[in-house]
């Protein structure tokens, strides 16, 4: 059974109407050697056609890396890209992503019309 002091749960952001750009919510900052993150997601889609994810690493809090996506386009090498997530329809939503960094922003935005919908943002650190 894990000790409840091997994870940290931050509330990135409350529930909010998305907006066409996107937003960061609170930063969450590792105090402990924590190695994988969590990000907790309840969406309610309303009138938008999707809502888009991007998570940001740093060890200053200055200098931000985006997350980096590869895809293999053959047996030996990889396309990288900076990662976004896109989510098309409501539902409370789970991703893990291991973490080696101080400082984690997690940022959302909406595509389309905005009204009726909302997201949580909460992040949970965990060691594994």
């Amino acid at each position: 059974m894990r000790d409840i002091t091997d994870q940290k749960i931050v509330s990135v952001r409350s529930a909010a109407i998305l907006t066409n750009s996107y937003v960061a919510g609170t930063v969450a900052t590792q105090t402990r050697a924590l190695n994988q993150l969590v990000v907790l997601l309840q969406f309610t889609i309303g009138s938008l056609t999707s809502m888009e994810m991007k998570v940001e690493f740093s060890n200053d809090n200055s200098t931000y890396y985006q997350e980096t996506i590869d895809a293999p386009n053959s047996l030996s090498q990889y396309t990288s890209s900076v990662g976004e997530r896109t989510f098309t329809a409501t539902g409370n939503y789970s991703i893990a992503i291991p973490v080696a960094y101080n400082f984690i922003k997690i940022s959302v935005k909406g595509t389309g019309t905005t009204t009726d919908s909302s997201c949580t943002v909460d992040a949970v650190l965990a060691r594994t």
